[in-house]
């Protein structure tokens, strides 16, 4: 009997490993998020910006983008982006501009005075790099930002299939808002 009920017994532990695995995985990015945050908060308060200000500028330093876009690539709600580029505007960091490919949904970009803000990161950004590499070491660096990337991509990936998966038998899925 006990040889029968083995190869599920196998089942339900390589489950509970992989379930803590990914447990373990979102408390260290939770907790790392934290951290960057805080980092972030200190290198953009003597430009007179916030962490939050900071990424959304930084995501059309490149390209002006939509709202939803900004969103896509930050990976976090329309609206959440929209109250902070209406900020950017508001305090002349940022500007609206026609969008080619759409009538309503307009283009964010960069003032000059926005890129000054965030060339005056550069420094204390740089400083820090150099620590971080200086403690991980450059090519351990390099490898957890490549491994980051990947698990970027495998939750996408998963993210959509669960979508999916839940569209096809009636369930709600849990998806983030692209706009």
């Amino acid at each position: 009997m006990s040889g029968a009920s083995e190869p599920g017994a196998a089942s339900a532990a390589a489950d509970r490993v992989r379930q803590d695995l990914f447990s373990r995985g979102a408390l260290g990015i939770f907790r790392l998020n934290g951290q960057f945050m805080g980092v972030a908060e200190e290198l953009a308060k003597p430009a007179g910006l916030t962490a939050a200000w900071w990424q959304v500028l930084g995501a059309v330093l490149k390209e002006p983008l939509p709202v939803s876009g900004i969103a896509r690539v930050m990976g976090i709600t329309r609206q959440s982006v929209q109250r902070i580029a209406d900020l950017l505007v508001e305090r002349g960091l940022a500007e609206y501009v026609p969008n080619p490919a759409h009538r309503r949904a307009k283009l964010l970009r960069p003032t000059d005075e926005g890129l000054a803000s965030v060339r005056r990161i550069d420094p204390g950004h740089a400083a820090f790099a150099d620590r971080l590499a200086g403690t991980l070491g450059e090519a351990e660096l390099a490898e957890t930002v490549r491994v980051l990337e990947r698990l970027i991509g495998a939750m996408e990936t998963a993210t959509e299939a669960g979508a999916e998966t839940s569209t096809h038998t009636g369930t709600e899925a849990v998806t983030r808002t692209g706009g």
